[in-house]
Parts: structure tokens; C-alpha cells; sequence
């Protein structure tokens, strides 16, 4: 794996600080834990809708990023189209990977 967001999201992983999947993500927006909110490329409209006010009832910053749910698979071991970071050290660290290397875009609020 060359991609040093994506090799990120592995040890966020590890470290049991993501919350993959519609339900987790959901879980840990309404329970304030969640620092970031990422949605992948081919989430569908419904889900990323859903995510989205959920993101932003909670204030938390939204992620569109240009990876799949495979590429996620990859990295994590979990196959999953929406994802929170929850741990503001590395929410930030991975928000500038994104932006170094152009794989996300932070949506407006």
C-alpha cells in the first residue's frame, strides 16, 4: 500500500479508533466521539445524505474522499462506504494527507 492516507486508516484501525460502517458511524456521531466523518466514491446518495446530517448536526467535519469501499477493505480489513475517526490526533493528521495528496475534499458546511 503506497498511500500513506490509506496506510493511516490501517493503524487508526488498529489503534480502535474508527467506527466503519453505517451503524458505527452513526453510533459514534450520536455519541459525540467522532472527530472526522469520511464518505467514500461509491457510497450511495441515500447513505451519504443520511452521514452528511448526521455530521453536521454533530459539527463534525466531512470527508468525500476518492477511495471505495474496496480500497477502505484494503486498509482496514472492513469493507465499508462511511467511516468516523475517532481521535482528534489522528482525524487531523489524516485530513492533511488527504489534502497532500488530493484523495479527499472537505465538504462545506
Amino acid at each position: 500500500m503506497n498511500d500513506s492516507a490509506l496506510s493511516l486508516l490501517g493503524l487508526c484501525r488498529k489503534a480502535g479508533k474508527l467506527s466503519l460502517g453505517h451503524d458505527a458511524c452513526k453510533a459514534a456521531l450520536n455519541a459525540g466521539t467522532a472527530s472526522l466523518c469520511v464518505i467514500c466514491t461509491d457510497a450511495s446518495a441515500r447513505l451519504r445524505e443520511e452521514i452528511s446530517s448526521l455530521a453536521v448536526k454533530a459539527e463534525v467535519k466531512i470527508f468525500d474522499v476518492n477511495y471505495t469501499m474496496i480500497d477502505i477493505k484494503n486498509a482496514t480489513g472492513f469493507k465499508a462506504a462511511v467511516f468516523t475517526v475517532d481521535d482528534e490526533g489522528f482525524a487531523k493528521t489524516l485530513i492533511n494527507k488527504f489534502n497532500d495528496n488530493k484523495s479527499g475534499k472537505e465538504r462545506g458546511l
